[in-house]
């Protein structure tokens, strides 16, 4: 019998991606809940309920004092042993855009040496010095551990940020490299490594990383968004995609799509 996984959907302050999160982690077979950050800091709802923790996209705080960092210092202050807890435990914790800034800024990634409390890379100012909403394509390292990119090897999804330019020195990136952490990487259409190219790497990241995770590849951060992807019809050349399908003789509409199997990655991590 499948386990009931119980996905924490973080909710307040500005976060809205909550209810397309929630939808796509249902889609995927987990029980998700969509709880207010006030509600696990004052510890009405126990992280001890949840199997996965994800902290949503949206503009935490407004993003008033850099992308994710009210965010991050309210949560690390109020409850940041709890959430280090709840990784030791081997649960699974995923940040989106909005989120993937909150999780760098608790230290939660790259969690070298299992530490998840430094600071060692920063997601900042898009270098075209300006908003991005777009669709970009990614590889997938296949040798990284990460357990929502498991049978992945390229992904199309949509970035919406502002300050998604992942940065780090030099040592850390080698370090990233040399582990396998780099999980996915801004991409050509033709799957060519973007050479920090715009528009195929929106916003300038170094090594064009769009993801990274920790060494054991349970806690993942990534710019794009994953739920904005749960259904064929959300891409935006669903209609040209439909009738190549249909011309190929393949199903039409596909069992999955790239978005929401990362999500079923993470759901069946717990069968």
């Amino acid at each position: 019998m499948k386990a009931n996984v119980n996905v924490l959907v973080l909710t307040g302050y500005g976060l809205n991606c909550d209810h397309e999160t929630a939808h796509t982690f249902e889609l995927a077979g987990g029980i998700p809940s969509r709880v207010h950050i006030n509600s696990i800091i004052d510890e009405s709802i126990s992280l001890d309920a949840f199997q996965i923790l994800v902290f949503g996209g949206g503009f935490s705080w407004g993003d008033d004092h850099g992308a994710g960092v009210v965010q991050a210092v309210r949560m690390k202050t109020n409850i940041g042993e709890k959430i280090l807890d709840f990784i030791s435990k081997g649960n699974l914790v995923i940040g989106i855009c909005n989120g993937f800034q909150t999780i760098v800024n608790l230290g939660l990634l790259p969690g070298f040496d299992h530490d998840y409390s430094t600071r060692s890379v920063a997601l900042t100012y898009n270098d075209c010095g300006n908003f991005r909403d777009q669709w970009v394509n990614m590889r997938v390292n296949p040798k990284s551990p990460c357990i929502f990119t498991k049978d992945i090897h390229t992904i199309e999804l949509p970035v919406r940020h502002g300050e998604g330019k992942f940065f780090a020195d030099e040592k850390t990136l080698h370090r990233l490299l040399e582990n396998n952490q780099i999980v996915l990487q801004y991409a050509t259409r033709d799957n060519q490594p973007a050479n920090q190219a715009f528009p195929d790497n929106p916003n300038g990241s170094v090594l064009d990383i769009a993801g990274i995770c920790d060494p054991t590849g349970r806690v993942f951060g990534l710019m794009p968004h994953p739920e904005a992807y749960h259904h064929p019809t959300n891409h935006p050349d669903w209609t040209r995609l439909k009738e190549i399908s249909k011309r190929n003789q393949n199903p039409w509409p596909p069992e999955t799509t790239m978005g929401l199997a990362l999500f079923q990655n993470a759901v069946n991590f717990f069968s």
